[in-house]
């Protein structure tokens, strides 16, 4: 069975045009590198604001998209409020992937204390959301990644295996 992966890409100017998306492009990227299931992978560009961030990611858990990636949005600017759209639709937070993702960053830029990323369950989708910057993206999923396909696995989603040369995704051993 596939998994079905959004990348949304929060941007007032990559949604204007204005900018190139290149956080939904690294996000791609870094799950084809990683992942060895077939993933279906749809990716979106919305303005920032917390009512377009809840809107967006209410439609895909609606859907039934097992894991949904929010790239963008996560730090102090007035007009990053990804955070507070994504907490609109999560039911359960999960602050240990929040935790880790600034805890790798920092070992890289000191402004990664400024990050405001956080994880969650709504209905049977896994919501993470990451900075914008490729780089950025890489660290963080890098740091948490092998924890999302057993987190998938409990929340009755769709089921993803890592190339463990890359990311040596943790699952439980069964007797």
């Amino acid at each position: 069975m596939t998994a079905r992966v959004a990348i949304v890409t929060v941007s007032d100017r990559a949604s204007r045009g204005d900018y190139e998306d290149r956080g939904g492009p690294g996000c791609e990227d870094w799950l084809r590198g990683v992942v060895t299931t077939p993933l279906s992978i749809s990716r979106v560009i919305i303005p920032d604001g917390r009512d377009s961030v809840a809107d967006c990611l209410r439609g895909f858990v609606t859907e039934g998209v097992d894991l949904i990636l929010v790239t963008g949005g996560t730090g102090p600017a007035p007009r990053d409020e990804t955070p507070e759209g994504a907490a609109q639709v999560i039911e359960k937070e999960l602050a240990g992937f929040g935790e880790e993702m600034r805890r790798a960053s920092l070992r890289e830029v000191p402004t990664a204390i400024l990050s405001r990323q956080t994880a969650g369950i709504a209905g049977k989708s896994l919501i993470i959301t990451l900075p914008g910057n490729p780089r950025a993206i890489a660290t963080c999923l890098n740091a948490v990644f092998a924890a999302v396909p057993y987190c998938l696995d409990l929340i009755g989603a769709g089921h993803i295996d890592t190339d463990p040369a890359k990311i040596a995704a943790f699952r439980p051993k069964t007797k």
